[in-house]
């Protein structure tokens, strides 16, 4: 196995990267103004109420690193309005994916519109959470390596491409495994299998506790349920815009893993915890909406639209350097292997659950793609801003995706493969780090300083591997 060393960017002189796009501020998004804006106060005074009503003492702010783990400090709530105002400095010289720039110091700035209240905490210590975002030290710009802040310029050049009023909608399916402590080691936590019920499905009250304590936090999450694995569950997420949830997914993470604690289970978000089992997947159902029209962008007259054929055409063409983004550990490529409903060829089809990109059954209001290949190990800030970025290259350049191919047809017919050009997946982190490095629209998506640290982060674990 070869190892790897980061590249200059190719495409600029002396390997330098050209300016990324300031962003848009959006909705009730707040960018850090220091001047608080007519919404800024109406959310401020909500969130007051119910920080006096529910005697709340401690604020969690929370933000991720570059590999999408939760980071947080504690503010008392007397404190919030100054931070709102004028942010609250950190020391990221620690933070993965922040501790390679210059500044030592950089300012976390509240989205008031996530402040949820932490259901599980004792009435002695009664929390709150509000996710930040990240800016420069001086705080007047984003911090461009933020993963959040590389979603949001996703979006923002959408929108300068479709118009203003066009979101990027998302329905993740987060899959995790149950498992207790032995004497072997970690086995699954059940017998159960998929759409198992009591008994076998002994993990019911987890999910059900899960799904409250998403609830409680605004998570608006559509089903959950046992999935094919030993142990294994998934819960799926109702559509929204992709910021949300981008938040809602990270903050699903953390929940399960409390609650499975509660359990005395352990939640593992891992890939390919077991050989011979299903692989934790992440599908990201996906579609543009025009809120000022009313209209799904995918679909036109009860059928997929040219606009969503040429996404799945970037989607393809992409595919081999997005991997490296929403499958990002040497483990995931434990999944991406054949004899199992994980994508291995770059084909995309309406039925077949092997299509790398699928086309679930809908109608004019929910037709959607369905990317296969993302794990629940990625960051889905960065995994949502690729997969976006890529799709409306597919737009921009009117990428065709060819005909729909049913992929499971082709695991054992290596000269149809041959004939009709359909290409594979990465097999490993460092085939994908490879594609990463060739492929100007994903780099571009993360921007430089996130792709950087991204490829450090990454290539560290990819070397240690090889060593």
């Amino acid at each position: 196995m070869e190892m790897m060393v980061l590249p200059p960017h190719p495409s600029f002189p002396n390997g330098s990267w050209p300016e990324s796009p300031s962003p848009t501020n959006g909705g009730d998004l707040i960018n850090g103004s220091r001047n608080k804006t007519a919404r800024q106060e109406e959310l401020l005074g909500q969130v007051n109420r119910q920080l006096d009503e529910e005697n709340i003492k401690f604020i969690r702010l929370q933000f991720v690193d570059i590999n999408g783990a939760v980071k947080s400090l504690a503010i008392s709530p007397q404190n919030l309005e100054d931070v709102v105002a004028n942010g609250i400095m950190f020391d990221e010289s620690s933070v993965e994916g922040y501790a390679r720039v210059q500044e030592s110091d950089m300012m976390l700035r509240p989205d008031l519109s996530t402040f949820s209240i932490i259901p599980w905490a004792s009435n002695s210590h009664k929390t709150a959470r509000i996710i930040c975002d990240v800016y420069n030290f001086d705080g007047k710009e984003p911090f461009e390596g933020d993963p959040r802040q590389v979603l949001k310029r996703a979006i923002s050049n959408m929108q300068s491409e479709l118009g203003s009023d066009v979101i990027f909608n998302a329905g993740p399916e987060v899959e995790f495994y149950l498992l207790r402590k032995t004497e072997q080691g970690y086995v699954p936590h059940d017998d159960g299998s998929y759409f198992d019920y009591s008994p076998l499905d002994l993990a019911e009250d987890i999910r059900k506790d899960s799904a409250l304590a998403m609830i409680d936090m605004g998570i608006n999450f559509e089903v959950e349920h046992h999935e094919v694995g030993k142990g294994q569950h998934e819960i799926d997420f109702h559509f929204d815009d992709a910021l949300t949830v981008a938040d809602h997914v990270t903050t699903c993470k953390f929940i399960v893993k409390i609650i499975a604690r509660m359990y005395n289970t352990i939640a593992t978000f891992m890939p390919k915890p077991f050989t011979t089992m299903s692989g934790n997947a992440m599908h990201v159902n996906q579609s543009l909406y025009d809120t000022k029209n009313g209209q799904n962008l995918f679909s036109k007259d009860d059928t997929l639209s040219e606009l969503a054929h040429f996404y799945i055409g970037g989607l393809l063409e992409h595919a081999k350097a997005l991997t490296a983004v929403t499958n990002p550990t040497i483990n995931s490529y434990k999944r991406l292997v054949p004899g199992y409903e994980a994508p291995v060829y770059l084909t995309w089809g309406k039925r077949d659950r092997t299509s790398l990109v699928r086309i679930p059954a809908g109608n004019d209001v929910s037709r959607r793609t369905e990317l296969r290949t993302p794990d629940s190990s990625c960051n889905p800030y960065l995994a949502m801003a690729v997969m976006l970025s890529a799709g409306m290259d597919g737009i921009k350049r009117r990428i065709d995706p060819g005909e729909p191919v049913e992929a499971r047809s082709l695991y054992d017919n290596e000269q149809r493969r041959k004939e009709e050009g359909v290409d594979m997946l990465p097999r490993t982190l460092g085939d994908a780090l490879d594609e990463l490095i060739r492929d100007d629209v994903i780099r571009d998506a993360l921007g430089p300083i996130a792709y950087n640290e991204f490829m450090a982060s990454a290539m560290l674990d990819w070397n240690d591997h090889c060593s």
